[in-house]
């Protein structure tokens, strides 16, 4: 690895249009995940394999920990939830790979991210609340404090994509810089530290979409007080 290496070269160059590695390899995970899914749907079955078995246990931990922040929408949340969970993991582990790069190194796939948990945190609330009662809540307690919501709305949107791309770029330098000092005397560390700091940043990030997702939809939900 050099330091080259960390800088995002273009792939394809047609005219305006560029594609970068971090799109490459954005497209390869998607296609992976699906192909993965296609071929776990095609094979189910009453006495489930180890694959099932993983597959199923996968899906019902996320169910679970969906449940737990939001208990009433977990069915209809899960699907996005889960999708940017393991998108993340398989993201973040791709750096593992000898002559690839995690694309979440990429400023501009944490701030897509980050942009899409934006949307979804609205589109579920004003579907499930309704366009009215969602946009009322901004206005509570006071309309003063309405500025500040849409604020609140904008930064955290961007401390989270900066968040994930800063963790996730910092990890590479610092393995690129242990390298360059001790050589390949200390692979093994570096790797585990990879794996586990590539799984918390993923938990991290998905945590945070999950709780800003359920606020969205909770947050609009009138006080047993209102309603009397």
């Amino acid at each position: 690895m050099a330091a080259a290496d960390l800088q995002i070269a273009p792939v394809i160059e047609l005219g305006p249009l560029v594609i970068t590695s971090t799109v490459v390899t954005t497209w390869v995970i998607i296609a992976v995940i699906w192909l993965c899914c296609w071929l776990l749907a095609r094979r189910i079955a009453l006495q489930p394999g180890p694959f099932q078995t993983a597959a199923e246990g996968v899906v019902t931990t996320i169910t679970d920990a969906i449940a737990e922040v939001a208990p009433d929408h977990a069915q209809r949340i899960m699907p996005f939830i889960a999708s940017l969970w393991i998108y993340l993991v398989i993201a973040n582990l791709t750096g593992l790979i000898p002559g690839a790069h995690s694309p979440t190194r990429d400023l501009s796939a944490t701030a897509a991210l980050a942009f899409l948990v934006f949307l979804s945190t609205h589109w579920f609330g004003i579907r499930i609340q309704g366009l009215g009662n969602y946009l009322r809540h901004y206005l509570r307690p006071s309309p003063v404090l309405l500025p500040f919501h849409l604020i609140s709305e904008v930064t955290r949107t961007i401390a989270l994509a900066v968040r994930l791309f800063g963790n996730m770029m910092s990890l590479e330098m610092a393995a690129l810089l242990i390298l360059l000092v001790a050589g390949f005397l200390a692979p093994v560390p570096i790797l585990m530290l990879h794996i586990i700091e590539a799984l918390v940043q993923a938990y991290i990030f998905g945590m945070l979409a999950l709780i800003y997702v359920a606020g969205g939809i909770q947050s609009q939900q009138r006080p047993e007080s209102e309603k009397e």
